[in-house]
């Protein structure tokens, strides 16, 4: 109940009238019945944009913690994050990528839709990087279609690092449903998994125009992080041999 309120009343509303968000393909999104929506992620905007384009409840899993965490500030995080179409991991899991799982085939065997981050975090540069096999997993043990989706402009409304944005006209993008039941019962077939989630990033690229990367985007960040360190360190190496004696005699 919460989740429409915020989506038609108190949220949605205000998103649409600021924001004027396009949509294209949205056909593709079947009216009834279960779908991966596999998204590309520039933001931490675009959980609320992307089901803003759609009459159907998208719901995606979100760390436990939010759903946790004790007092008042606890309470209202709980129920803004379940009213705006999120669950918690299923912690019975031996892990987070697999409570994850369980999560999200519950939410999948209810006929919902499921909405997926197949690079497994946000992008740090707005490219596309190397997707995670867990999207591919799901649609093989689920036999749900598989909906390549992209959102643009959201990293500009919403950059990461950053309070405030810039105002755009965020775009969604929706592909025509990716069928692999000829895939069936190789769920366990790591080569398969990997062809699988190759297609439906591949469809994510086409879709949102961004610079592929066959790299892991925590590995990219942390090879960044590790430039800008040795960067930073070189510069300090510089500057320490300009503010030397000869530097100072002159």
């Amino acid at each position: 109940m919460l989740y429409w309120f915020l989506k038609w009343i108190a949220l949605g509303p205000v998103l649409r009238l600021v924001f004027r968000p396009k949509a294209f393909g949205v056909d593709h999104v079947p009216e009834e019945g279960p779908a991966i929506l596999a998204s590309n992620h520039l933001s931490y905007a675009d959980w609320l944009f992307m089901p803003l384009t759609l009459n159907r409840r998208v719901t995606f899993v979100a760390k436990a913690e939010y759903f946790t965490s004790p007092g008042i500030k606890g309470w209202f995080q709980k129920k803004f994050f379940s009213g705006a179409g999120q669950v918690p991991i299923d912690r019975s899991g031996a892990n987070a990528a697999e409570g994850a799982m369980k999560s999200a085939m519950k939410i999948l065997a209810e006929g919902d839709l499921f909405g997926i981050y197949p690079e497994g975090t946000r992008s740090h540069d707005g490219k596309l990087y190397r997707g995670k096999t867990g999207v591919a997993r799901l649609a093989l043990e689920t036999g749900a279609p598989v909906i390549p989706c992209a959102v643009v402009g959201t990293d500009v409304v919403a950059p990461a690092g950053k309070v405030y944005g810039s105002w755009t006209r965020p775009v969604v993008r929706f592909g025509k449903p990716l069928d692999f039941s000829r895939y069936a019962g190789m769920e366990n077939d790591r080569y398969i998994l990997r062809s699988i989630t190759d297609e439906i990033m591949y469809e994510i690229m086409r879709l949102s125009g961004q610079e592929y990367v066959d790299l892991y985007a925590s590995k990219a960040k942390e090879l960044d992080k590790e430039k800008a360190r040795k960067a930073a360190a070189e510069q300090a190496e510089r500057d320490k041999a300009g503010s030397g004696p000869e530097q100072k005699a002159s």
